[in-house]
């Protein structure tokens, strides 16, 4: 299965090809995959997400999936590479990871059924769709600060072409250790299905991205952890924290909150209590 990225090569964004440890331009320039710079391996007009798809994830919210998938919008800003830092931002506490695989689209796809949607896709890449729960009590329903952050986006290493998205694992590491440990099978919708529902209303170009949706156990991370997502047959995406240089203002907009509905978004369950119990003290 061919695998494609986009690296910075002599302070050019350039798409190589991989070839085992190395990478490799179009006119023959070689790099070592664990020396280059990388970027994200697709340039999306739009990042669209699901949110809610793997069944263990929804057992463990204690819920229920709705008849058809619902979707948020992640802003191309929040595009981040394999490699890169993850900023969360000061004065904020819930920063959580989310294993998933993205879905990369290859031709413009309008109006096409579940059926035909595999032939508007180029390709499928590793993603973790980070939440910045903080800001979950103002932004639920858009997800736009939760989910649309700067860096929150990282996708990568590759963009893995003719690959089947049928049995596979995909897993979340931090630190070393396995915190996540989903597969494929579990997902209530397909990747054909995700696309062919978007591109009812929503024409899709050329590197456009759609998040597939994370399984059980996103919890947050703090600044030093590294965080491993891993998806079978398209490698692992690696990512580090860091702390914000700077606090979030506090002279304009909603503030981080750390009320009921954000402690147990962020540590799995609890659903049936969200906004209904007092704030923490």
């Amino acid at each position: 299965m061919p695998e494609y990225r986009r690296i910075l090569l002599e302070g050019a964004a350039t798409q190589v090809i991989r070839d085992g440890d190395d990478l490799v331009s179009a006119d023959g320039r070689r790099v070592r995959a664990g020396d280059a710079v990388h970027l994200p391996p697709c340039e999306p007009s739009k990042v669209i997400a699901v949110h809610l798809n793997h069944r263990s994830r929804v057992e463990e919210f204690q819920t229920t999936l709705p008849p058809a998938p619902t979707f948020f919008h992640k802003p191309t800003s929040a595009l981040n590479g394999h490699g890169g830092a993850v900023v969360r931002p000061e004065r904020c506490k819930y920063l959580n990871y989310e294993g998933e695989i993205a879905i990369v689209i290859g031709r413009t796809a309008r109006n096409v059924a579940p059926k035909e949607a595999g032939d508007y896709i180029a390709g499928y890449t590793v993603a973790n769709d980070y939440g910045l729960h903080d800001f979950r009590d103002t932004d639920a329903g858009s997800m736009l600060r939760v989910k649309g952050s700067d860096t929150l986006c990282p996708l990568g290493p590759g963009l893995v072409t003719d690959w089947d998205f049928h049995g596979k694992y995909l897993r979340t590491y931090v630190n070393g250790d396995l915190v996540q440990d989903g597969s494929t099978d579990e997902m209530e919708w397909d990747m054909h299905y995700l696309v062919a529902d978007i591109a009812r209303t929503i024409t899709l170009y050329p590197g456009d991205v759609l998040l597939s949706g994370t399984p059980a156990n996103s919890r947050p991370v703090q600044p030093g952890d590294v965080v491993e997502v891993e998806a079978e047959g398209l490698g692992r995406l690696r990512n580090h924290i860091v702390a914000g240089p700077v606090p979030i203002r506090d002279d304009c907009g909603a503030q981080p909150t750390e009320s009921e509905e954000v402690i147990s978004t962020t540590f799995g369950g609890d659903w049936e209590f969200r906004g209904i119990r007092a704030p923490r003290r």
